[in-house]
């Protein structure tokens, strides 16, 4: 095949890249490299992405911008699968500059998915994430125990595929990722395009540079080995299912070679591979034998208490389910992130409070 990843440069993106390239398959990356900063200050550097990728001679790197439609219209071209991975991703980069939130994510999901009609592509595959049922999962019951929050008994495994998306608050950013979401699913009634929408809950894995704003697990791995000062927001008894890159890669391959015409899949650790901020730092002072000094804020804006992804539809119909527990994983990410080099150095100028 050939694909096109667009934001193969980024973390969930890179690791398609490799998948395909490992295959044997032609891969054209678009990235316009935007990820090397957030809030305007810089998170890490790509080069060692890119030249991970560049040992792949399959693999050819556009440095563009998906909202550059001509440019993303010639790097569909002759294209069987567009992976589309291009997106402004933090909430709170949203809600300060939410034009650039919209246009990256609403006009840039547009272009792809005209890229790939008037192209023939015939599948799009989209980074849909679970901020689409926005505020609504707060209405959800919820019980404290002594580290964590758990849903009530009626959404014990999770939030469904056929939760509510209305009358709720979603952020700038929920909003942009909802309108590419029902693009998508649009343009594969309209069109005929094979489309899968992966509502992701929290990905994590090697080569994720996180920060405080946007990929909380590797940003505590990183903070922890550090040994930089934690901020955590609300209590920290939040509660996300987590899910290995590996788990990911593995459930879009499933639905490559399955024969769903088009889908929707929720898609996380589920209730098995849950995990509250506190018990993690637990986890990584288990791994590690550190701890950070850790100070609590009040919650951010439209934060959840609570978020379990429901993978009864990808076990059912994909026969997948995740196979990387949170223990292995961290195990991982700090093998990682110790050994990467790149990361030295950068401490002050990470976003956030340090």
């Amino acid at each position: 095949m050939k694909i096109l990843v667009t934001g193969g440069i980024g973390f969930i993106g890179s690791h398609i890249a490799e998948y395909h390239a490992a295959k044997g398959d032609e891969v054209v990356v678009i990235d316009n490299l935007s990820r090397g900063t957030l809030l305007g200050k810089p998170v890490f550097n790509y080069d060692y992405t890119i030249n991970h990728l560049a040992e792949y001679k399959n693999i050819r790197f556009v440095k563009a911008d998906i909202r550059d439609f001509k440019v993303l219209s010639e790097a569909a071209a002759g294209c069987d699968l567009i992976f589309h991975a291009a997106s402004q991703t933090a909430v709170t980069a949203s809600l300060l500059n939410p034009a650039e939130d919209f246009t990256s994510n609403v006009v840039g999901t547009f272009n792809v998915l005209e890229a790939a009609r008037t192209n023939g592509v015939g599948t799009v595959v989209y980074c849909s994430t679970n901020k689409v049922y926005g505020n609504n999962v707060n209405n959800v019951g919820i019980v404290e125990n002594s580290t964590r929050y758990v849903f009530e008994d009626a959404y014990r495994n999770g939030i469904p595929e056929t939760f509510p998306i209305d009358r709720c608050e979603h952020t700038p950013y929920g909003c942009s990722k909802l309108s590419g979401d029902i693009y998508c699913q649009e343009y594969a009634h309209r069109y005929g395009i094979r489309t899968c929408n992966l509502r992701m809950s929290c990905i994590y894995g090697t080569r994720q540079f996180g920060v405080e704003d946007q990929g909380w697990v590797a940003w505590l791995v990183y903070a922890t080995l550090r040994g930089l000062p934690i901020t955590i927001y609300g209590d920290g008894k939040q509660i996300r299912d987590l899910l290995f890159i590996s788990d990911l890669v593995d459930l879009y391959a499933r639905f490559l070679v399955s024969e769903i015409p088009n889908g929707v899949f929720n898609v996380g650790g589920g209730r098995e591979f849950t995990v509250s901020i506190i018990e993690l730092l637990d986890i990584l002072y288990n791994v590690t034998g550190k701890r950070s000094a850790v100070t609590f804020a009040e919650w951010r804006h439209s934060d959840q208490k609570a978020y379990v992804s429901d993978i009864g539809k990808a076990s059912t119909e994909l026969q997948w389910q995740p196979q990387i527990s949170p223990r292995e994983g961290i195990d991982r990410l700090v093998s990682f992130i110790s050994g990467c080099s790149l990361l030295e150095g950068i401490d002050a100028s990470l976003p956030g409070k340090h």
